[in-house]
């Protein structure tokens, strides 16, 4: 659980819209695995070109960038300057014909992690979804070098959960939080989240009792703590994006933090009674990659940027609401 002191800060850049030209070549009529992570990296090609032309974006295109509706050529578009090389994750699904995608590429020629939906329709991209972190710590640049090995390896066969039991697995992981209840979702024993690269869970504990002791819990024992109280909503949701094969699924919502408290009652950690929260209320819109296998969520890895608080999703003039 990072401490709200090291979240990343949101900057949108945008201006002037440059439409895109409907001559790129379709996509096939159903984009199966192969396709859609094909979808992905012909996008982020065409970004860093700041060439909206090089896809076959849907003339009636949905496009939100950090929770604003934008135009093709606007925000990322013009910013690109280097597609991710080493850190990509990729979560296809042809059910759905949608893909996740989490990479680390570069923006105005700075490292920035950037969460991409693509939602693709009979040959054409009808939705795309940029979610950027750009402030991300150099401390936390080591461990968005590469994935994890977990979140390139396959599911055996023989623990691989359903596509819908694997969203409904993920999409615990939200009353979890907001209800500051760890038995709300599955976590395996196992289970280590990572936040813009900085790992908020499982890590060494401190020689003495501190605040950096609750990162060295698990996600479930992080939890009985109370340390997420602050946490009071996670509103919208969406999570339905997820691949059998690799037991990954994506995720995107919008966390409301109030923050009335200035302090929360920290449980069963022995040395550590209270946690300090003096912070002004903010939103933290998110994306998350969940490993899920054997009924269970293993390991997370998630990004956001600290918007305003009870702030719009950029999805309000669209009638799927981005789903």
């Amino acid at each position: 659980m990072k401490t709200l002191s090291k979240v990343v800060v949101l900057l949108l850049a945008s201006s002037g819209p440059l439409l895109a030209a409907p001559n790129a070549r379709k996509l096939p009529e159903r984009c199966d695995r192969a396709c859609l992570t094909n979808a992905v990296d012909n996008y982020l090609a065409a970004l860093v070109a700041h060439d909206p032309s090089l896809v076959p974006l849907s003339p009636k295109l949905e496009f939100v960038e950090n929770t604003v509706d934008l135009t093709p050529g606007e925000g990322l578009w013009k910013t690109a300057s280097a597609v991710p090389t080493t850190f990509k994750i990729y979560v296809p699904d042809p059910v759905s014909e949608e893909v996740g995608f989490l990479g680390m590429m570069q923006a105005a020629d700075k490292p920035t992690l950037l969460a991409l939906r693509l939602k693709i329709r009979h040959g054409e991209i009808v939705a795309a979804e940029h979610l950027i972190a750009d402030n991300v710590t150099p401390d936390s640049m080591k461990n968005l070098q590469e994935p994890r090995k977990v979140f390139l390896t396959p599911v055996p066969p023989a623990e691989r959960n359903s596509r819908a039991e694997m969203i409904r697995i993920a999409s615990m992981y939200y009353p979890a939080l907001s209800s500051a209840d760890a038995n709300n979702a599955p976590f395996a024993d196992d289970c280590v989240r990572h936040e813009a690269g900085f790992q908020s869970t499982g890590n060494p504990p401190p020689p003495t009792p501190s605040l950096d002791t609750l990162e060295s819990l698990g996600c479930a024992a992080q939890l009985r703590t109370h340390t997420m109280d602050y946490i009071t909503r996670i509103e919208p949701v969406r999570v339905v994006i997820a691949d059998p094969e690799t037991g990954l699924v994506f995720g995107l919502s919008q966390f409301r933090h109030p923050m009335k408290e200035k302090s929360e009652k920290i449980i069963g950690v022995p040395g550590v009674t209270v946690r300090p929260l003096n912070y002004p209320a903010f939103d933290m819109p998110s994306g998350h990659i969940f490993k899920v296998y054997g009924g269970k969520i293993h390991e997370i890895e998630a990004t956001g940027f600290i918007g305003a608080y009870n702030s719009k999703t950029g999805w309000e003039k669209y009638p799927d609401q981005g789903r």
